[in-house]
């Protein structure tokens, strides 16, 4: 990765959120941008954590979880934190497949009362 900083506006053109996202994920200590100023830039590292915080948000993380995570990185190195990611990501996917179950229920459910509605409006 480049050195290349990003201003605060291009953070939130390169990855598609909004400024009050950005500033939220600095609240909450998930990103540090350099400030010179009022100016904040964000570094090749803050680029990268903001790729992991994305990608995890996708798969359904809470934010907290996901700080932790980057916490592990920083304070015990990355094969402690791979492994909290495997811990972390067996836990997720048992959650999204009880969730796919209970979709697919109501999906089932909400057929048959369609149906059952359908009939009665011929």
């Amino acid at each position: 990765m480049s050195d290349t900083r990003l201003s605060f506006k291009e953070m939130c053109a390169e990855f598609d959120v909004t400024p009050r996202t950005l500033r939220y994920y600095e609240y909450i200590e998930l990103l540090q941008p350099d400030r010179e100023g009022r100016s904040r830039f964000y570094g090749p590292r803050e680029v990268a954590r903001m790729k992991l915080i994305l990608r995890g948000r996708k798969f359904g993380f809470q934010l907290e979880e996901i700080r932790q995570w980057l916490l592990i990185y920083e304070n015990e190195g990355n094969e402690a934190q791979m492994k909290a990611f495997v811990e972390m990501a067996d836990r997720q996917m048992k959650e999204l497949e009880s969730q796919r179950r209970q979709i697919d229920e109501a999906l089932k459910e909400l057929k048959a009362l369609r149906e059952v509605a359908a009939r009665g409006a011929k």
